[in-house]
């Protein structure tokens, strides 16, 4: 039995973001995201200005005068949602945790997907796979994806990319657009993510905290690391050492942002105090520039 507080949040969710699919996402996706390719369509009498190399011979000998083929585009793609469930995302130092500002972009991107007639999965995972649901159509299947994120209690505690990527490969048959939803709390996955990348249309959406980033001066901090149980003290009153946890932190984004950009994996940065509509719509608009 779905808790009433999770069937609300749901119902919130889907009520923001069918605003925003209908107002901003729909038509970026549609234009953004193509189809497989051409399919054909029927053939039709040649006219002055057809391109000779579309002339059907076949039909052509049949009728004593010149037809050609008609093409189109072949829209529908099937499109899944790779989700970290893992403990790292029930942090937030602001109104929404990592997770649950992770699941409300998979929702627009889910809904966007729908309202073009595609096909929407879900790959939920931590140290492990934790859950699979299979492509499929329409508004109440978007939804139910929607509970599950909010529902699910993932069994473990850690994130593993490469046993989420090698899922990927055993299920996704034909060429899909994948989208990764996670912090990036992991390492050694590279080697998985490029065979990924090169069968698939993979992008990254990458959520963080500020205070992942920059720490405030908090005082004497003890720190919990929910995906190894460890705990640790922190002077965040100590400047010296504020400067360089951030140094540090920089670093480690730095040589991320690097080692993607290396590898052509599209990556957006997300942060859980700022709208996620700007930094989406902004990869949308240079995406479509660049094909």
């Amino acid at each position: 039995m779905i808790p009433r507080e999770i069937l609300k949040k749901v119902r919130r969710i889907e009520i923001r973001t069918k605003g925003l699919v209908n107002d901003l996402f729909g038509g970026e996706y549609h234009s953004v995201f193509k189809g497989r390719g051409m399919t054909f369509s029927e053939v039709r009498e040649y006219v002055p200005g057809d391109d000779i190399r579309l002339i059907d011979w076949n039909v052509t000998a049949r009728y004593g005068s010149p037809y050609v083929k008609i093409f189109e585009e072949e829209r529908e793609l099937t499109v899944y949602l790779v989700v970290d469930v893992s403990r790292s995302g029930s942090f937030g130092s602001g109104d929404q945790f990592k997770l649950e500002l992770g699941t409300e972009i998979a929702a627009v991107l889910g809904f966007s997907a729908i309202k073009n007639n595609d096909k929407v999965g879900a790959i939920l995972f931590s140290d492990e796979v934790e859950k699979y649901i299979a492509p499929k159509k329409g508004r109440s299947h978007v939804l139910r994806l929607v509970r599950e994120l909010l529902f699910y209690k993932p069994e473990g505690k850690g994130t593993s990319f490469t046993k989420a990527l090698d899922f990927i490969l055993k299920v996704a048959k034909r060429r899909s657009v994948i989208f990764i939803i996670s912090d990036y709390m992991d390492e050694s996955y590279w080697q998985s993510l490029k065979i990924v990348n090169r069968k698939h249309d993979l992008i990254g959406i990458q959520i963080y905290d500020p205070v992942e980033m920059d720490m405030p001066n908090l005082g004497l901090v003890k720190v919990h690391d929910p995906e190894t149980d460890e705990e640790f003290w922190i002077d965040a009153s100590s400047k010296k050492d504020r400067d360089e946890f951030v140094k540090i932190q920089k670093s480690i984004q730095e040589e991320f942002i690097k080692r993607c950009k290396k590898n052509r994996f599209d990556l957006i940065p997300v942060s859980t105090k700022e709208d996620y509509i700007e930094p989406i719509m902004n990869y949308f608009r240079r995406r479509e520039k660049r094909y």
